[in-house]
């Protein structure tokens, strides 16, 4: 069974908009895994600062343009959760990187058999 010239030609061009539609995605989800990981890498050296210092040390924490007075294990607390969170916010984005990747691989590989089968 062959397909028209047509028909493939226009299978081969919507194959390369879902590939080119990968590739973008793809730049974008790694900008935003970086950017996360550059987030976490501050919690973390800030919650690490933090644990040295004793219980009762005056720790602020800004609130727009004006800073509050936090006890330090509250303090510790939100920074605890804020790491876990960007943890799997991390998790998250490496898994649709990994599909996007996928996708954008298979989308090529159906081009290349297609054109190959063609000739």
């Amino acid at each position: 069974m062959s397909i028209s010239n047509e028909a493939l030609q226009k299978l081969v061009r919507e194959i390369e908009s879902q590939a080119i539609a990968a590739q973008q995605q793809i730049g974008l989800v790694r900008t935003q895994l970086g950017s996360k990981q550059r987030e976490k890498r501050l919690a973390q050296l800030t919650l690490s600062e933090i644990s040295s210092l004793p219980p009762t040390t005056p720790a602020y924490e800004g609130v727009g343009k004006m800073f509050v007075s936090v006890p330090v294990p509250t303090l510790q607390n939100k920074l605890g959760s804020q790491v876990k969170e960007i943890d799997t916010e991390v998790e998250n984005l490496g898994k649709k990187l990994h599909y996007l990747e996928t996708t954008a691989k298979n989308s090529q590989a159906h081009i290349d058999k297609m054109l190959k089968g063609q000739s």
